[in-house]
């Protein structure tokens, strides 16, 4: 089995969703489940087919989760250092074309936010960044044509 790089707060927010919805929501959809059956005729019960499809996602999502955390491999960014670009590394870039600077985290695929500058390792952004240091220049492909970048800063904490 392949282990996921992860950080070590990226598996606590997905540990954190699978209680949720193993302690939460898998009951209060059961309960949903049996209050819509106690109406009657299923056939044409919008409030059980909607508990049942809401049922299937949970569920799937409790398996989908369970495979993640099971085989994630947590990667502490504090105990590295250097100033090339790895996994767990908070980088600041500026584009080179509009001068406007960006912070990002490079972290787990399963894990990643971009509006909270959780960049995933597997991104073109990150694939670019990786091995490079403090002053290099990336080209990254783009809908509107590549972006270049250069690296402000390397951090890692």
């Amino acid at each position: 089995m392949q282990k996921i790089p992860m950080t070590a707060n990226g598996l606590t927010r997905l540990e954190d969703e699978l209680r949720r919805l193993k302690g939460t929501d898998r009951p209060a959809v059961i309960r949903a489940i049996a209050e819509a059956r106690s109406h009657g005729d299923l056939s044409e019960n919008a409030e059980y087919h909607a508990a049942r499809e809401r049922q299937s996602f949970i569920e799937g999502r409790i398996l989908e989760l369970e495979e993640i955390v099971s085989t994630a491999e947590v990667i502490d960014p504090s105990t590295l250092s250097g100033d090339q670009v790895k996994f767990g590394a908070k980088v600041k870039l500026v584009d080179e074309e509009t001068d406007k600077e960006s912070a990002y985290q490079i972290v787990g695929m399963h894990e990643a936010d971009i509006k909270q500058g959780l960049l995933s390792i597997s991104s073109p952004l990150a694939k670019s960044l990786i091995g490079k240091s403090v002053g290099d220049s990336v080209s990254v492909p783009a809908p509107g044509g590549d972006r270049s970048y250069e690296i402000l800063s390397v951090l890692y904490s």
